[in-house]
């Protein structure tokens, strides 16, 4: 029993150990439609290095439908899981949390040059306004990081999602996976857990 809980222990340690190694990862993509990006990764201090391109995005199921089909799914998604997305957007309490936590995970990286332009919007100037509550401090966030070029537009008069983003971060794995639990353990975290699975605030 003491040998288990030995080697348990051990291997929580070496965990512990190898999530606080710096992470190092260099992107480039852009577009949505016509989808270009590379990934390279480098750990354990240049002793691990990969290197990949991304998967360009294939058709949506909803593009492939017919179009008495593809009306009837958009009659479906307009009920109730869309309403419990904007019923979280709603949330003051939560969006809050989001900015901190988007905060938090700037504040944690290690950026070295970083360039991310987005234009997104969601079709409804209502639901973009939303959206725009949490994603629109970021640019103003992002003039306080060191090498850091951040640009977001809504669009709201049209659906749309366009970006390009290049950059080499580092990163501390241990150091986000906390901010990411301490987010998802968090009030309104939780709240909003329960709204999108239909239980309401």
């Amino acid at each position: 029993m003491i040998t288990a809980l030995a080697v348990l222990a051990a291997l929580l340690v070496l965990l512990v150990l190898l999530l606080a190694v710096p992470l190092e990862l260099a992107f480039r993509c852009e577009g949505l439609e016509a989808f270009r990006g590379e990934v390279a990764l480098g750990w354990l201090f240049g002793l691990v290095r990969l290197r990949t391109r991304l998967p360009r995005p294939g058709p949506s199921r909803a593009a492939a439908l017919a179009p008495g089909k593809r009306k009837k799914r958009r009659e479906r998604n307009r009920q109730a899981p869309h309403g419990n997305v904007m019923a979280v957007l709603r949330d003051a309490a939560f969006r809050r949390r989001v900015v901190r936590l988007l905060k938090d995970m700037f504040a944690a990286l290690r950026v070295q040059p970083f360039r991310l332009y987005v234009r997104l919007g969601l079709g409804d100037p209502a639901d973009t306004g939303r959206l725009w509550a949490i994603l629109g401090p970021l640019n103003a966030l992002a003039q306080n990081v060191r090498n850091a070029q951040l640009r977001l537009e809504p669009d709201f008069s049209e659906p749309e999602l366009r970006f390009n983003a290049e950059g080499r971060l580092k990163i501390v794995p241990l150091r986000h996976l906390a901010l990411v639990i301490a987010f998802a353990l968090s009030p309104a975290s939780l709240r909003a857990w329960r709204t999108l699975r239909g239980g309401g605030a």
